[in-house]
Order: structure tokens, then sequence, then C-alpha cells
């Protein structure tokens, strides 16, 4: 089962992402298949991306669906036997597809690869044994990788029935760790992943939607960096572990909450109750119902 062009479709969720996502398309060969799920009911820029590039298909999920399920949602049209997750802020270099393509060659067996990002000092992968990583190929097994780019394969994944009905990444997370989750489900099937190590690709971090937006969206990750961190937690170790590993993180909150109210500093009062909010909502067993109030 050979990795090629022709079997690679690209998904792209975005969000208010028309600043970043004609640079990210320009990066893809032409020739592979685009898939953007645009989290909105905006059919202006369906129309408009849908006419620009003939290699794009623009689907509208008439809602804010976060990461995942929107991810979920590209991934069921995808024909192809291979498919990657890209972030709109996202730039691949010239040969980086074709790289991941020749060394996927070499790879007896993947569920997941990964190109590498090309900031060093922000590496795209957690890896536990360190020896993996300073081995000679061109190739090297980790235990996640960022979901800003990955390649799935499908066919090989579909086999499970973890991952029957289309439902790759866990819907209960907005935004943050449905990457770290999915990779977790994966290795825990015995699965690979892998990280190619002269593929790379620029993420530019934290530019997926328009800035003019930065305020709302920085309390919408604080909210569900906590939110997320616990359920991760509780999925997987248990509920006491995950309110001992979220309790430093809340009282630090809750004590430069109260710190900013006496200073007066609205903005960053607003930053620390949401990350206290994410917390107890996690905590009583809400869902991750938090979504950035954008003006328009």
């Amino acid at each position: 089962m050979s990795l090629s062009k022709k079997k690679l479709t690209v998904v792209i969720v975005t969000f208010k992402s028309d600043h970043v996502i004609h640079d990210c398309i320009k990066s893809i060969p032409n020739q592979i298949n685009i898939i953007i799920v645009d989290n909105s009911n905006d059919k202006k820029f369906k129309n408009y991306i849908e006419k620009s590039y003939r290699n794009v298909t623009c689907i509208l999920s008439s809602k804010n669906l976060g990461m995942g399920s929107g991810n979920n949602l590209g991934l069921k049209h995808v024909k192809t036997d291979f498919a990657i997750i890209l972030n709109p802020d996202v730039i691949l270099e010239n040969d980086t597809i074709e790289k991941i393509i020749d060394t996927s060659k070499e790879i007896d067996s993947f569920a997941i690869l990964a190109p590498i990002s090309s900031d060093k000092s922000i590496p795209n992968y957690k890896i536990f044994n360190k020896s993996n990583e300073y081995n000679k190929k061109k190739y090297f097994e980790v235990d996640t990788v960022d979901g800003f780019a990955m390649i799935l394969n499908l066919k090989k994944i579909n086999q499970f029935r973890d991952f029957k009905n289309f439902i790759y990444f866990d819907e209960n997370f907005f935004m943050y760790l449905e990457n770290d989750d999915f990779c977790k489900r994966i290795k825990d099937l015995g699965e690979n992943i892998y990280v190619i190590r002269n593929a790379k690709i620029k993420h530019l971090g934290a530019k997926a939607v328009n800035q003019k937006y930065s305020y709302e969206i920085e309390l919408s990750r604080n909210w569900h960096w906590m939110w997320s961190k616990f359920y991760f937690n509780k999925k997987y170790y248990g509920f006491f572990f995950a309110i001992l590993n979220g309790l430093p993180s809340f009282l630090s909150s809750s004590i430069k909450f109260l710190i900013y109210i006496i200073l007066n500093k609205k903005n960053k009062k607003e930053v620390y109750f949401q990350r206290i909010s994410g917390f107890l909502n996690a905590l009583i067993g809400n869902n991750s119902f938090y979504r950035p109030r954008l003006k328009k």
C-alpha cells in the first residue's frame, strides 16, 4: 500500500482564516485534492475558495464544531487511502510532499506519519524513548504528533472498530489534546507513528484565526486548555488524577484572578476567570460548550 499524490487528500479546518489559507493552499501541489471544512455558514467564502482553486472543495459546517469534529467531517468525504490533516496556518516547503512519499516507501507499516517543524525549538512531536530520535534513518518513531500536520493511513486505521463511522478524533474535545488522544489510541492498538526528518513544514503558530479576534480567541483557548486537560486525564487516568493534576493550575489561576480584580486589569482578570471556569466545568462533567464571542 504505497503513498502517492493520487492516493492523498488534504483536509484543512478553517475558522476566520481568510488571511492565511491562501499561502497554505498554494504550498500544496495542485495535483492533490483539498477539502476545506469552514466552521461557519459563510457561502461567500465557500464560493470564493472553490472558484479560486480547481482542486479545492469547501464544506460549510454551519456552526463552529472545533478542530476534532471539523476534521472528522472532512475525513468523511475523503475517497483516498491517505489523508493529511493541516491547519490553515501551516506552509509546506516545495519538496515536503515528495519527501514524505519517498520516505514512506522505506517504512514497513504505519498508521500516522508527520513532517517535522522547521522550528527546532518547538518540536511538533512527543517521544518517550529518546533513543529513537537519534537513529540514522530518515524517520523515527514517536508517541504523539501535533495535529497541525499529520498524515493518516486511513485504510489501516479503518480496520479498527475504535474508529468506525469516521469518528477518528474524540468530538468531546473542542480544541486542544484531540491529537494526543487520537495518537494514544493508535499507539494502544500497537500501531506506529513516525516523523520524517527531512520533510519540513512551517507552522505560524496561533495564527489560524484572524488577529482582530485575538482577545476572544485567547479567552476560548484558556477555557478549553483547562477543560481538555481535565477531560483527557479523567478519560485515561481517572477522576482523582485529573483533579490532582489540574489543581495547581486552578489554584494559581484563582490567585491571579483575585490579584487582577484588585489591580483593575479587566482583560487579565477575564483570562484567568476562563481558566477557572474551564476547570470547574470539566470537574462537574459539563461538555466543552464555550465558544469565542466574535464581534462582526
